[in-house]
């Protein structure tokens, strides 16, 4: 670790965050450590499994994009926005993905779960601004999803858990 210390101004989960931190405090152990937010797994540590996917919007109103916690110094996230899986909904109110996940049985272990979480609402996110063809929704969901490791081999009830919630939405597939 870097002694090296960085002024750094961003959000986390909608909430401003002014600090210091060394230039290569990597942003999953910021968030566990600093803020107390335990949803966002590391696993591999070197961006290959996806566990640590959060979104970030990079400026004010710009679609959120896949950021990998585990490689991402909280240095470079000067002015951006970042949400974890704790900002996307709660034990007492799931969001629509969190339920469709538990309806669907779509996890065993569940240490994969959060980085699909994330990786299902940017998709529906996207879906909103720019909807599929009903024919290219598979293709969506995979190119969505299809870079995670689930350790358990859940994928193909992620893949029905997705299909689901999308379908449920309307406006985000067209005929």
């Amino acid at each position: 670790m870097s002694d090296a210390l960085v002024p750094v101004k961003f959000h986390v989960n909608g909430r401003a965050v002014d600090t210091r931190v060394p230039d290569d405090l990597p942003l999953i152990d910021f968030l566990q450590e600093a803020l107390g937010l335990s949803g966002t797994r590391l696993c591999c540590g070197i961006g290959v499994c996806k566990a640590c996917t959060v979104a970030a919007r990079r400026s004010p109103g710009s679609q959120a994009q896949p950021m990998l916690a585990c490689s991402t110094p909280v240095a470079l996230l000067q002015g951006q926005s970042i949400t974890t899986v704790e900002g996307t909904g709660s034990m007492e109110r799931p969001s629509a993905v969190q339920r469709a996940f538990l309806e669907h049985f779509a996890f065993q272990c569940g240490y994969c779960t959060p980085g699909f979480v994330m990786a299902t609402e940017m998709l529906l996110a996207r879906l909103r601004v720019q909807p599929v063809k009903r024919a290219q929704l598979d293709a969506a969901i995979e190119d969505a999803v299809g870079q995670h490791i689930c350790r358990c081999t859940g994928y193909a009830r992620y893949h029905q858990a997705i299909r689901a919630v999308v379908l449920a939405e309307k406006g985000l597939v067209t005929a």
